[in-house]
């Protein structure tokens, strides 16, 4: 439903530095009655701290959407879906009721909301009851191999995308067919994604980038990476493609 007032707001906010925020999603930023980002208990999210140069702390417009899990279970297992379910359930619901008292509300998304966002399991419940826009954003995977001075495709190159969650056959078969690739979700997978990348004759073209554009931004060819490297969950590994040039 897009129609009508907007009350809806799925808010890219680009890969981390304020400076790749759209003209568009600071206006809403400064604009939306509620500001929502999801956050690990205790901490902020990662698109609200995006936001913090642009509008700054303000209690009265924030709902922070605690994630009742996040790493401390697999996602494939069955309890994963049985704790976020509930969760998105009832932060659907919470929304809802802001939209329904006239109130606008934008869910802050680091990144683009339609690539693998947490956004998406609100956007699915709530598109069909209340008009909605999602505003597009220069996603995380962007920012990485740009600050990487990487080009990641050349003339006919195939791009593949896929998360460190899959298990290490399914992403050694992904990546051995791709000319180029980005490997999202490192965290506690980048050990199975270093080994996945060795096999598929991948690993001496891999570059690892953590918090593109951010102040803390870290980018390491992948083979000079300590192998006992802690990588956060927001980290991604690009290897760019060779194809062809003129």
């Amino acid at each position: 439903m897009t129609q009508g007032t907007i009350r809806f707001y799925g808010l890219g906010l680009g890969p981390g530095n304020p400076d790749y925020m759209t003209v568009r999603a600071r206006n809403v930023l400064e604009t939306a009655d509620r500001l929502v980002h999801f956050c690990k208990r205790g901490k902020r999210g990662n698109g609200r701290t995006i936001a913090d140069t642009v509008v700054g702390r303000d209690p009265e417009r924030e709902i922070a959407l605690v994630y009742p899990v996040t790493t401390e279970i697999p996602a494939d297992h069955p309890d994963y879906a049985a704790a976020l379910n509930p969760f998105y359930e009832a932060a659907a619901a919470q929304l809802l009721l802001e939209i329904e008292a006239g109130r606008t509300v934008a869910v802050l998304c680091e990144g683009d909301p339609f690539f693998y966002g947490s956004f998406m399991h609100l956007w699915w419940r709530l598109k069909d009851k209340v008009p909605t826009e999602v505003v597009p954003a220069v996603s995380g995977m962007s920012g990485a191999w740009t600050r990487a001075g990487a080009p990641i495709t050349w003339g006919d190159d195939v791009l593949t995308v896929t998360p460190g969650t899959l298990p290490e056959a399914e992403l050694t078969r992904r990546l051995s067919g791709t000319d180029a690739a980005v490997v999202m979700k490192l965290g506690r997978n980048l050990p199975k994604v270093r080994a996945a990348l060795a096999t598929a004759g991948l690993l001496e073209r891999a570059i690892y980038v953590e918090r593109a554009t951010m102040a803390e931004e870290q980018i390491v060819p992948l083979p000079e990476l300590p192998d006992d490297w802690e990588a956060p969950y927001f980290s991604l590994i690009i290897v760019p493609g060779q194809g062809r040039r003129v």
